[in-house]
């Protein structure tokens, strides 16, 4: 015979505090959580701190839109709209499309960067990975993302993807933040020229829409009608026994209301 012995083994736990170095991300969240209900809760008080805050927080956007392409949105869409005469319901579309996955200058700049420290590292590249350089850019563009030097964090797949070394980004690192202001360039104006040629191909299809729905071409997304359209509608209708009748002058058949 076996016998099986069960033991409890039983272990004490002590907590122990202690700092490490780094930022406390949740205190400064709870604090401005905090502070701006304070702040909201102070009427006229708080009222200078709100203008304050307002008016920095414009400044840091204006900065913003220096280095990050899809800030430029506002820009372009003014820049298309007013200027160019693009009809909106095409900006609307095209042009936040763009600016998420139509990065020419991106692409451009990690192919030729590949190339770059290819010959640098005095590494032969035949036509396939010549090829290759270019399809990985292309895709490596379509998932950067709009910020300063993102481009920089999508290179090290184009340079892994032909046994290039990685490390050696750093080289071009130094230039970088004066590209970026190209490729931005490069990546606004193509949004334009797709935001041109997509109304230039639909504008047969724009013609029908605005003549079988009514829209106006100027402001298309107005949804009241005009002043002088309100008027005419009050002339034409009158409202009798609950319903509404329209004038006997116009072709439309009269409806004709229940006498109680």
């Amino acid at each position: 015979m076996t016998t099986q012995t069960n033991e409890t083994k039983s272990k004490d736990y002590k907590v122990v505090g202690g700092y490490t170095d780094g930022i406390n991300v949740l205190g400064l969240i709870v604090f401005c959580l905090v502070f701006g209900i304070v702040i909201g809760q102070m009427g006229e008080k708080g009222k200078i701190l709100l203008d304050f805050f307002d008016a920095l927080n414009e400044a840091t956007m204006r900065i913003v839109r220096i280095v990050m392409c899809s800030a430029t949105l506002p820009v372009t869409f003014r820049c298309a709209e007013d200027k160019n005469k693009v009809d909106k319901r095409i900006t609307r579309f095209v042009l936040p499309v763009g600016a998420t996955i139509n990065m020419d200058g991106t692409a451009l700049y990690e192919a030729v960067a590949a190339i770059f420290i290819a010959q640098l590292n005095d590494y032969p590249l035949d036509a396939g990975q010549i090829i290759t350089i270019s399809i990985t850019a292309t895709a490596a563009s379509i998932g950067a993302a709009g910020v300063p030097q993102a481009g920089m964090v999508t290179m090290v797949i184009v340079l892994t993807a032909v046994g290039l070394p990685p490390h050696d980004i750093t080289l071009i690192m130094a230039v970088d933040w004066l590209l970026d202001r190209f490729r931005t360039m490069v990546n606004v104006l193509g949004d334009s020229f797709g935001a041109g040629i997509v109304e230039k191909l639909s504008s047969r299809e724009l013609q029908q829409m605005d003549l079988t729905s009514g829209i106006n071409v100027v402001h298309p997304f107005a949804l009241e009608p005009a002043a002088s359209e309100k008027e005419e509608t009050k002339i034409k209708e009158t409202y009798i026994n609950g319903a509404f009748d329209v004038d006997k002058t116009d072709s439309v058949a009269v409806t004709e209301t229940s006498q109680f």
